[in-house]
């Protein structure tokens, strides 16, 4: 469902739809590289380039307040869209963690 993910891409940035595709297959080859011994060390590294590429959406859900329809679940509260925010950091230091 990716109508989900173009809502919280930053309106600056041109061709929603599409870069939202591009994450979605970067984010599936990497992940798929994790499985692979050998591939796994680069692919960490892929990963912490996608977070820090992502992150500006973060940051724009959280400070732009849009509302994601859809979801089922309901809108992420303001407290959460914030406590996300400095969660990203630690997951960037796990993800160093496998950069051998």
């Amino acid at each position: 469902m990716p109508e989900l993910f173009v809502q919280i891409v930053s309106p600056v940035l041109p061709a929603p739809l599409a870069l939202v595709y591009l994450s979605g297959v970067a984010e599936t080859a990497v992940g798929l590289s994790l499985l692979v011994p050998w591939t796994r060390s680069y692919a960490a590294w892929a990963t912490i380039a996608l977070s820090v590429a992502i992150f500006p959406a973060n940051v724009d859900m959280a400070v732009s307040m849009v509302t994601i329809e859809g979801t089922g679940g309901g809108d992420p509260s303001v407290l959460v869209r914030w406590a996300r925010l400095p969660l990203q950091g630690v997951l960037l230091l796990w993800r160093y963690w496998y950069t051998d």
